[in-house]
């Protein structure tokens, strides 16, 4: 599996994004450079029961993101059909508003080494990546346990800080000064 200090994989992908119109051959390029943050998560597999309650958490902070220069990102193993029919059966992820990115080849989720080896599909795998599409920060879980986005919001003001960050830190809390 990729870890921190690896290079986020340089591939363009398929995204579905919105529900005002069927998938259209739109893409997302990873290896773009914009000056923005990264916070790439994956779910197994869309029309399941956890991984809506992970998009909606994700969702519901993406200005948080925004306004820390971070783009979100999903991601799972199914179609940009697929994605587009799971959003339109639910407002809930019909408002998740930023691209889904449609990796039923795997291509991306093999390069990172999230691929579940008998399920075939991704585990719940969250990548903060810097502006230079560096890795800084990687939580994987199993298939059946949901991630705590609040936390991924958490680490990101960590890792902008560029100081020591104590356990359980927040942006509210000193960094860490230690004498010279």
């Amino acid at each position: 599996m990729l870890t921190v200090g690896d290079k986020l994989p340089e591939f363009v992908l398929p995204v579905q994004q919105g529900v005002s119109a069927l998938p259209a051959d739109e893409t997302i390029d990873l290896g773009k450079k914009d000056g923005k943050w990264k916070i790439l998560f994956f779910w197994p597999k869309d029309f399941t029961f956890v991984c809506p309650t992970e998009i909606v958490g994700y969702a519901d902070l993406k200005s948080d993101f925004a306004d820390r220069d971070a783009v979100l990102i999903g991601a799972s193993t199914d179609t940009t059909h697929v994605h587009f029919a799971w959003r339109k059966s639910d407002e809930r992820l019909a408002a998740a508003d930023f691209p889904w990115i449609a990796d039923n080849g795997k291509k991306l989720a093999t390069a990172l080494g999230i691929v579940h080896p008998d399920e075939g599909v991704a585990y719940r795998a969250t990548f903060i990546i810097d502006p230079d599409n560096i890795i800084q920060h990687v939580t994987v879980n199993g298939l059946n346990v949901g991630r705590n986005p609040q936390e991924a919001l958490r680490v990101l003001d960590a890792l902008q800080t560029d100081e020591l960050c104590p356990c359980n830190w927040t942006p509210e809390d000193e960094v860490l000064r230690p004498a010279a």
